[in-house]
C-alpha cells in the first residue's frame, strides 16, 4: 500500500464560510426509495447465499428504476389508475452447481417488504409493479469470490468522506428525520412521506424550504389544508427546531409552490404520500449520499452506494469507510477541525491496500507531525478491521441513503 499522505488545508471549515447549501431526500422521495429498496434487495440476496453458501457471491442489485404511476385526486380521497413500476437490475449469481438461487422471487419479496414497513399508504400488491432485470455477471469478475485469500477490488474505484456535520447539515437531516418521525406522524397524520429539505446558509442565516405533500383523504376542502399548513409551519418555528449556536435565526418555509385560490392546482396534495404516485420518477444514485444529505459545497464520492456487494465492491466498501475513517480522525485526534479522507482502488487489487489521502484543517495551535502520526494510525487500525468492517456493511449497520 502506499504511503498515506496528510495534507493540511488553509481555509476555514464549512461552517465559517459564508455560503453554504445542503439538500436532503427524504423517506418517501422517489430517489430515495430506490436506494432504500436496492439496498434491501441486495441484503436479502446476500443474506440467501451466506444461508446456502456460507459465503457472499457475485451481485450488484445497483440499477434500479422506480416509473411514476398515474392517480386521480381530489379533496377526501382519490384512486391510482395506473400503478408505479418498479424496475430491478444489474448482476446475481442465480446458480451454483447444481443448487439454484431463487434471485427474482427474493428481489420482489424484499421490495414488498420494505414498501410495508416504510410507506404507510403504498400497498405494495396493489399500487406496484415489479420488473426484475437482473442477469448473471461476467465470468472474471464472478471469479473474486472464488479465488482465495483477501478479497480482490471488482472495480477502479475512488471515495470520499468529511467529518463532522456542520451545523447547516445536522440542521437539514433533522428537519426530514423529524418530518418523517412515528411522532411527527402522529401528531400530524394528514403527512405523506415525501419530505426534501433544501437548506441555504447565508453567513449565519438559515433558510429552510421543505416539500411535505398533504394526504388527500383527511383534506376536504382549500381551507383546511391552508390551515393544516400553517400549523405545521408554526410549530417547527415554535421551539421545535434543535439549538444551533452558529446560527442567529433559521427561516422555515412549507410548500411555496401553492397558491390559495386555485384548487387542486394550487395545493401539495397527494394520494399515498410520494411523488412517484404520478408527478416524479425516482432512479438509483440521485438521492443522498451516504452521510444522508447532499453537500453541495463538500467534495463528495461519485459512486451510488446503494445495492452494490459489501465484501469487493470498493464503491461502496470506500464510500462508506472514507466517512467512518473521518469521523473516527476527528473524534480521536486532538486538534483537527475537519477533515476529509480520500480512498482509491484499483480493480484486482486487495481491497485493504487502497491509496489514502488525508487533508484536514487544524486548530492553530495543533501540533501538525503529531497530527500526522495520528491520523495514519486511524487509518491502520480501520484497513485492520476491513474485514469486520465489510460484515457489518453486510448486515446493514451501516446506513447508505
Amino acid at each position: 500500500m502506499p504511503p498515506i499522505l496528510v495534507q493540511a488545508l488553509v481555509h476555514p471549515p464549512i461552517g465559517e464560510q459564508r455560503i453554504e447549501i445542503v439538500e436532503r431526500k427524504g423517506l418517501g422521495h422517489p430517489d430515495s426509495i430506490c436506494d432504500a429498496v436496492m439496498e434491501e434487495v441486495a441484503r436479502a440476496i446476500n443474506a440467501e447465499y451466506q444461508q446456502r453458501f456460507g459465503r457472499i457471491l457475485h451481485n450488484n442489485i445497483d440499477k434500479g428504476l422506480l416509473v411514476a404511476g398515474r392517480v386521480r385526486r381530489r379533496l377526501g380521497g382519490g384512486r391510482v389508475l395506473r400503478p408505479m413500476e418498479l424496475v430491478i437490475g444489474d448482476r446475481a449469481t442465480f446458480r451454483v452447481g447444481r443448487v439454484r438461487v431463487p434471485i427474482k422471487e427474493i428481489a420482489v419479496e424484499a421490495a414488498k417488504e420494505w414498501f410495508r414497513k416504510s410507506l404507510r399508504h403504498v400497498d405494495p400488491d396493489r399500487h406496484l409493479r415489479y420488473r426484475v432485470v437482473l442477469s448473471e455477471g461476467s465470468d472474471e469478475l464472478a471469479d473474486i469470490f472464488r479465488r482465495e485469500g483477501v478479497r480482490e477490488a471488482n472495480d477502479t474505484s475512488a471515495a470520499v468522506g468529511y467529518a463532522p456535520l456542520s451545523e447547516t447539515e445536522q440542521m437539514v437531516l433533522w428537519v426530514e428525520r423529524y418530518l418523517n418521525s412515528p411522532g411527527f406522524k402522529a401528531a400530524f397524520p394528514e403527512t405523506g412521506e415525501d419530505v426534501k429539505v433544501m437548506g441555504v446558509r447565508a453567513d449565519r442565516e438559515l433558510s429552510l424550504t421543505i416539500a411535505m405533500p398533504l394526504l388527500c383523504e383527511a383534506i376536504t376542502s382549500e381551507a383546511a389544508y391552508f390551515r393544516k399548513k400553517a400549523e405545521i409551519t408554526q410549530a417547527l418555528r415554535q421551539g421545535l427546531l434543535p439549538v444551533s449556536p452558529g446560527l442567529n435565526s433559521v427561516n422555515v418555509v412549507v410548500n411555496p409552490l401553492d397558491r390559495e385560490g386555485r384548487g387542486m392546482g394550487g395545493m401539495y396534495l397527494s394520494l399515498l404520500g410520494t411523488s412517484a404516485e404520478d408527478a416524479d420518477s425516482g432512479q438509483v444514485g440521485r438521492g443522498n449520499r451516504v452521510n444522508g444529505v447532499i453537500p453541495l459545497n463538500r467534495p463528495v464520492s461519485g459512486e451510488a452506494a446503494a445495492g452494490k456487494n459489501p465484501v469487493s465492491h470498493i464503491g461502496k466498501i470506500y464510500n462508506v469507510l472514507s466517512h467512518r475513517m473521518a469521523d473516527q480522525i476527528y473524534r480521536q485526534v486532538d486538534g483537527v477541525r475537519e477533515v476529509y479522507v480520500w480512498l482509491v482502488g484499483q480493480i484486482g487489487h486487495p481491497v485493504d491496500q487502497p491509496w489514502v489521502a488525508v487533508q484536514l484543517i487544524q486548530a492553530s495551535d495543533a501540533e501538525c507531525e503529531r497530527i500526522k502520526q495520528e491520523c495514519t494510525l486511524v487509518i491502520d487500525q480501520e484497513l485492520n478491521r476491513l474485514d469486520n468492517f465489510c460484515m457489518e456493511l453486510t448486515e446493514g449497520k451501516y446506513p447508505v441513503c
